[in-house]
């Protein structure tokens, strides 16, 4: 097993991910909360280098194939601030011989070439395989910086490669080096005086890091500011950052609601036309045709899972433009504009980063919360994701917006996001001036990484491995989700009427969402539809539309009645429970959606990271904040619309 650790940006997960390509998962240690990154690194076979049993499956025949890769959580030092930090110093320093790794890979940063040895020097106190690769040296050369990956090896005790993990440069070369150091027995720990106190241990290993990066440095030429450095000027200004981030957003969201929208109309009119016909001729030719069978099939599995898969055009388009923003830097920069506020509300500056994984998928957002070290602040954390908007919600975003507002769907999409902010905000400072009132927050600390210009195929490697992970949790849920919905649809709740054959409204589904929609009457949409749907969606927010489907889907126009198509079922059914208010009605919808609790599987990572108390009043309090503001934007909305 093969260790990779290093602090925060400096090129570690890029290296995980060249090594492992897309065999990489993530999930829990074992007998720990703490995700990792685990991977195979495979390679070619070369000479047989390695003699010994030790390698925990990393030889076939002494000669090696392939390593089991550990991305270990980013760490500054072995001296635990957090749960994470906690894990990695257990698993490299104070596991049995037997559950360490046979190597730990360190990523330095070349341009911080101090700093980032602090990590190296608490590892060459311990007897533990060591190999460092040396990143950013481009970046260090810009700068007027050259390092001598040898007389640097040569100062450390340990070898040293040169890698650039982006455009996979030396990634061979590091391959050699970890196979060489398997071969070779565990070296001692490096030789220190005698220490009086933690003082003069940290003063002897400063002097010992100085002049390693002193042998292994040397200076070209005068220090040149960076083409970062000049751009951060600009993007981490007090008031032009913040103005910059929301534009750099309010870009996203424009593109990938329009160059997305004609692929899913594309997509929408294949799968109520010619799947739905394929479906109802094979489900003919076998002689289920008109039967139960053919409305599980067609209104049920077609109708919600198609709607669904529609909106797969949207997410990859969405997930490759953060994979550009975070290839190329930018999102760091985020962290720092937000500090300012983060503090505000009790909460350091690093707390952004789960929040904008939230962004993403609040479930990781909220095991993101660890790198936090003080226990409430991951309290609050965790209370606050919830309200982050989620990938799964921007698709009902995006199928109102396109809707209601036509071409200015990418602008309701970008003001959800505002909102989903200041949501965020407000909620995190009445949090704060009740529950935590001396909670502090110390101030941020995080290494910038330089811009570059991101790769296509890390882009694409990115993108694609969350498409996936996306793809695999909605479709398991889905396809239950809208088994279930037909079932219940299906079930008749008036005499004489049969399985299958129901009309909509007087199913088990439809009497128990009409027995729940006056609860929504006064925030404008009490109609029995959105009521249902939104239940249907604390399984996941996806499952709104799916629900919306099959229901349109199964009900049967009156006689003379124009059907229409699902965004005239969705328009009229607003247009009815507001009164003739639709536009507040809708507003209200999505202010309601956005707030209230996001799916079962934030539900259990919230009970896993802050237990079941604190996870019980999270529920309640964004369905009372997501109802109270939903009722006040539409009661002051119908005011003026």
């Amino acid at each position: 097993m093969v260790a990779l650790a290093g602090a925060p940006n400096v090129g570690k997960s890029t290296l995980f991910n060249g090594l492992t390509g897309l065999r990489a998962t993530t999930g829990n240690w074992p007998g720990t909360t703490v995700d990792v990154g685990r991977g195979v690194w495979r390679f070619r076979a070369g000479d047989k280098v390695c003699q010994c049993d030790a390698c925990d499956g990393a030889c076939t025949a002494n000669n090696v194939t392939e390593f089991t890769l550990i991305d270990l959580p980013g760490a500054y030092s072995l001296d635990p601030l957090s749960p994470d930090e906690e894990l990695t110093r257990v698993l490299l320093l104070e596991a049995p011989a037997s559950e360490r790794p046979d190597v730990t890979v360190v990523a330095v940063d070349a341009a911080h070439l101090a700093r980032s040895l602090y990590l190296v020097a608490q590892l060459r106190e311990a007897s533990c395989r060591v190999v460092v690769a040396l990143t950013m040296t481009d970046v260090a050369r810009q700068a007027g910086v050259e390092v001598d990956s040898y007389a640097l090896s040569e100062a450390l005790g340990i070898p040293v490669v040169v890698v650039d993990p982006r455009h996979r440069v030396g990634l061979d070369n590091l391959t050699r080096a970890v196979r060489e150091a398997l071969a070779r027995p565990a070296p001692a720990p490096r030789a220190v005086g005698e220490w009086s106190d933690d003082l003069e241990r940290e003063d002897e290993r400063f002097a010992w890091i100085e002049d390693a990066a002193a042998s292994g440095t040397t200076r070209t030429g005068a220090e040149r500011v960076s083409r970062s450095d000049r751009i951060d000027r600009v993007v981490t200004h007090p008031v032009a950052g913040p103005l910059v981030f929301l534009g750099v957003m309010w870009i996203v969201f424009q593109i990938t609601t329009t160059v997305a929208a004609p692929l899913q109309d594309w997509l929408d009119g294949f799968f109520t036309g010619p799947v739905s016909d394929a479906a109802r001729g094979l489900l003919g030719l076998i002689g289920l045709g008109g039967t139960w069978v053919e409305g599980l099939v067609v209104d049920g599995l077609v109708a919600g899972v198609g709607m669904l898969l529609t909106f797969v055009p949207l997410m990859a388009l969405m997930f490759v433009l953060l994979a550009l923003l975070e290839d190329s830097g930018y999102m760091a920069r985020a962290a720092v504009v937000t500090d300012r506020l983060m503090r505000r509300i009790g909460l350091p500056g690093k707390a952004f980063l789960p929040l904008v994984v939230g962004f993403g998928c609040n479930v990781p957002a909220i095991s993101a919360t660890r790198i936090l070290g003080d226990p409430r602040q991951r309290i609050l954390t965790s209370l606050l994701v919830p309200f982050t908007s989620c990938t799964a919600r921007l698709t009902v975003y995006v199928m109102i917006g396109t809707i209601f507002f036509g071409r200015g769907a990418g602008t309701v999409v970008f003001v959800m996001y505002l909102a989903s902010i200041a949501m965020v905000i407000g909620v995190g400072l009445v949090l704060r001036r009740t529950l935590w009132r001396a909670m502090g927050a110390e101030p941020l600390v995080l290494d910038l990484p330089p811009y570059q210009v991101p790769t296509a195929r890390l882009t694409a490697a990115v993108s694609w491995t969350r498409l996936r992970g996306f793809l695999r949790t909605a479709s398991g849920i889905i396809v239950v989700t809208v088994c279930a919905v037909w079932l219940l649809q299906s079930i008749p709740t008036q005499p004489g009427e049969r399985f299958g054959e129901v009309p909509v409204q007087d199913s088990a589904y439809g009497v128990a969402a009409q027995s729940i929609a006056p609860v929504f009457e006064p925030a404008g949409f009490g109609q029995w539809q959105t009521a249902s749907a939104l239940v249907v969606g604390f399984v996941a927010k996806e499952a709104v539309i799916s629900s919306w489907a099959q229901t349109y889907a199964v009900e049967e126009p009156d006689e003379g009645e124009d059907p229409g198509s699902f965004g005239t079922a969705i328009m009229t059914a607003f247009e009815g429970s507001s009164g003739g208010h639709p536009l507040p009605a809708v507003a209200a919808f999505l202010v309601f959606l956005m707030a209230y609790t996001p799916c079962v599987a934030t539900i259990a990572a919230q009970k896993r990271e802050i237990g079941w108390a604190w996870t019980l009043f999270g529920i309640a309090m964004q369905l009372v904040v997501a109802w109270t503001a939903a009722v006040a934007v539409f009661q002051i909305g119908r005011l003026f619309w």
